[in-house]
């Protein structure tokens, strides 16, 4: 197992501010958990409270499961004197919110680490921006990087307490669904290098407009370090309007005339796309295997960070061609006759759509697409508007027939219905219906593309189309 930092009771309370209820300020841990169900010996349990869960009514099992410590809220010391520890001793610290001193732990580890670190944000592309950015920092460095999306206040400190004297860069995406949560985020990783990719509709229903979600975003270049750097998507006016607001040092990345870190000669190529880098001095072809003109923008956003960490082209260009996309993130299959499946199931806004249904759109060429749409959630009082925009940009689309499930899926239909497309190419129920009409009305050389948000559960769509892969029946 990787060594982590340890952890000594005093460098939690010096992180903290808690107050050390039993055993003794030099006792030692080598891990951090908030699951009872992954304790190991030397374990600190944070108990947090979180909205489904108290962490604090799985105490008991923590510590049968050998936990060396707890780290409670104050308000629950009964719970701890309720007790049995079978121990003659259990250290127990006590703060007042266990959920704010996950992050100042986590503040305390970057800051002993020594380590440098990039943190992104953005509307559409953090994870995949992550992703690339971490293949090329890893080229040059010992680099930690966020699994999957821990990208709020609890995922990015437990990405942070994997954090071992070894790394160099740690690359951190920061999520954002309310005002004040990406200052509250990078101020507990205070970055080197902060990205914002993209600024459109998501999470709009925090927010009183998009205005809203541009202050929200631009909460990133507050917590940069003095000397760091914001790097910026110069194809986004809302991202550039953040330039003009801080004084921080900036570098641009895009596709036009505004950029230092350029992608220029762009084209579509079997495995995905291919460009040219431009870099202050230096240019390199870069092929990318994945789909979309948008995955240029997430690989110029890398190569920006792996540009200001002094990785040169060579390096940057191994990185981007060795990133594959995670699963849900415009993944491409291919049944046994020859239906091609876009799965883009990981999550959708407005924006993310309408980039989807253009890269459909490229990759068709003259064969029939389809649109398989679930839900965009958490749009707030804009959801009947946005959803019925999508099916009227659907309708433009070229698309020849949608296929429409979950809450959201009449205003789509009749955002279509309103741009001309007919009754008899909309189709609208439940996903396993959806399925079962694409296996009556898909001809060979169609393409599908499956979208929705994440609670949408799109992907059961797709298990259900490449189930019929082997059956040829689809």
């Amino acid at each position: 197992m990787t060594k982590l930092l340890s952890w000594k009771c005093k460098d939690i309370i010096k992180a903290t501010g808690g107050s050390l209820l039993t055993g003794e300020k030099g006792d030692l841990f080598e891990n951090i958990s908030i699951n009872s169900r992954e304790i190991c010996p030397n374990t600190l349990f944070v108990a947090i409270k979180g909205n489904n869960h108290d962490g604090h009514d799985f105490m008991a099992h923590a510590l049968k499961n050998g936990t060396s410590g707890f780290l409670i809220n104050r308000e629950k010391l009964p719970v701890l004197h309720n007790l049995e520890t079978g121990k003659e001793k259990i250290t127990c610290l006590a703060v007042e919110d266990t959920i704010i001193a996950l992050g100042d732990l986590a503040s305390f580890n970057i800051k002993r680490s020594g380590v440098s670190v990039v943190a992104i944000t953005g509307s559409s592309g953090k994870t995949t921006t992550k992703e690339m950015t971490a293949a090329v920092l890893g080229k040059g460095f010992n680099t930690l990087s966020t699994p999957g999306n821990y990208n709020n206040n609890i995922g990015l400190p437990l990405t942070a307490f994997k954090l071992g004297p070894f790394h160099q860069w740690a690359v951190l995406e920061l999520g954002m669904n309310r005002p004040e949560e990406i200052k509250n985020l990078a101020g507990i990783c205070n970055p080197d290098i902060g990205v914002i990719t993209n600024i459109g509709h998501a999470h709009i229903g925090a927010f009183d407009s998009i205005e809203g979600i541009v202050a929200a975003k631009a909460e990133l270049a507050e917590k940069i370090k003095n000397n760091g750097v914001l790097v910026l998507n110069g194809d986004d006016p809302r991202v550039l309007q953040i330039g003009k607001r801080t004084s921080k040092r900036l570098l641009v990345y895009g596709t036009g005339s505004n950029a230092e870190i350029k992608g220029e000669k762009i084209k579509k190529i079997p495995e995905g796309i291919s460009f040219t880098l431009n870099l202050p001095g230096e240019k390199i072809n870069i092929e990318i295997k994945a789909h979309g003109e948008f995955m240029v923008l997430n690989g110029l956003a890398a190569a920006a960070a792996g540009f200001l960490a002094g990785l040169d082209g060579t390096k940057i260009k191994a990185g981007l061609e060795e990133f594959l996309p995670e699963g849900g993130r415009f993944n491409l299959l291919e049944t046994k006759n020859g239906i091609h499946i876009i799965n883009d199931t990981y999550n959708a806004n407005p924006d993310s759509m309408k980039a989807a249904m253009g890269t459909l759109n490229s990759l068709r060429g003259n064969k029939r697409g389809l649109l398989v749409l679930g839900d965009m959630l958490e749009l707030g009082k804009h959801g009947d508007s946005m959803h019925m925009a999508i099916g009227a940009f659907a309708a433009d689309s070229g698309a020849e027939k949608l296929y429409l499930t979950g809450a959201f899926a009449d205003q789509i239909a009749r955002g279509a219905l309103n741009r001309g497309m007919t009754h008899q190419n909309i189709f609208v129920g439940t996903k396993k219906e959806a399925v079962e009409a694409l296996s009556r009305e898909t001809t060979p050389g169609d393409w599908v593309l499956v979208k929705g948000s994440r609670g949408s559960s799109m992907e059961d769509v797709v298990t259900g189309l490449t189930a019929l892969r082997n059956g040829g029946e689809i």
